[in-house]
């Protein structure tokens, strides 16, 4: 058994399909197979069930895939601390954030950062949250900043702080007067969204649920700066994070009173990382 038959083995239980999975770890389809069938002799079981349409992956397949997973990325840490030769405050710190966060949120904290640990060498990654989840799983990330609720296994987190949403109109919209507004008065009111992918789009949907507005089904916008061009030009209103709110940008927000909604941002890691340490440092830095 290697390492390499349990990367197949995840990828395999991860896409379903074997070609997919050769592709995805750029490798023939035929030499991925012969791997798994190898690893299937040396563990005396069946992993997944084959046939013409799909890949099932057997139940003791699935329970040895949550292992491959946890053996892969004990591996990459245990690269990642070979490589810094055991100083977490030196050498690269992989940190990836969602889209509808990273424009408005990093360019605050990396100087930050950059003072406060001037031998670490940042990379940076904007993704989208499953996208983000996926590569810490893998080791890809050291950690990333998601939008809580997350729940996944083995994966740890520390809430840093609550980013309030604005109702966003145009200067011109017949609600630019207000400075406060009650959820209750978006009852039947639609509202422009991002598409499906953003994690910001829950956050607007649940808003919607408790507020009684719809969404606005005729479009929906690939990015939080799309949604201000949208607003702007008459083209409807929207939900707008304070961190992305900008001044003279054609605008105007209205704050919710009264328990005001929020999305709740949080650093988050694998727990099986070495970097835990330098986190706790990060998360001090983030919330002072």
């Amino acid at each position: 058994m290697n390492l390499r038959e349990l990367e197949y083995l995840v990828a395999v239980a991860q896409f379903k399909h074997f070609g997919k999975a050769a592709t995805y770890c750029h490798v023939s389809q035929p030499a991925l197979s012969m791997q798994l069938k190898k690893l299937e002799q040396e563990l005396g079981v069946l992993l997944f069930e084959r046939n013409n349409k799909q890949v099932l992956i057997t139940k003791i397949g699935t329970q040895i895939t949550m292992r491959a997973r946890l053996i892969l990325q004990q591996s990459a840490d245990l690269k990642q601390f070979a490589k810094g030769e055991g100083d977490v405050f030196s050498g690269e710190l992989r940190l990836g954030a969602f889209p509808t966060l990273a424009p408005y949120y990093l360019p605050k904290i990396v100087p930050k950062i950059a003072l406060k640990f001037p031998k670490l060498k940042l990379l940076l990654v904007e993704e989208k949250t499953d996208i983000l989840i996926k590569q810490l799983q893998k080791g890809e990330l050291d950690c990333a900043f998601m939008a809580l609720p997350v729940v996944v296994e083995n994966l740890d987190y520390q809430h840093l702080f609550d980013d309030e949403f604005y109702l966003a109109v145009a200067n011109t919209h017949k609600l630019a007067g207000q400075t406060e507004i009650n959820l209750a008065e978006l009852n039947h009111k639609n509202l422009l969204l991002l598409e499906d992918g953003h994690c910001m789009r829950q956050n607007a949907l649940d808003i919607c649920q408790l507020s009684g507005a719809n969404e606005q089904q005729e479009f929906r916008a690939t990015s939080l700066e799309t949604l201000r061009q949208m607003v702007r030009v008459g083209g409807g209103i929207t939900l707008m994070p304070k961190l992305a709110m900008q001044k003279n940008d054609g605008l105007h927000y209205i704050k919710f009173s009264h328990n005001p909604p929020v999305r709740r941002i949080a650093l988050v890691w694998r727990k099986t990382t070495h970097k835990r340490q330098l986190f706790e440092k990060l998360i001090k830095l983030f919330i002072e």
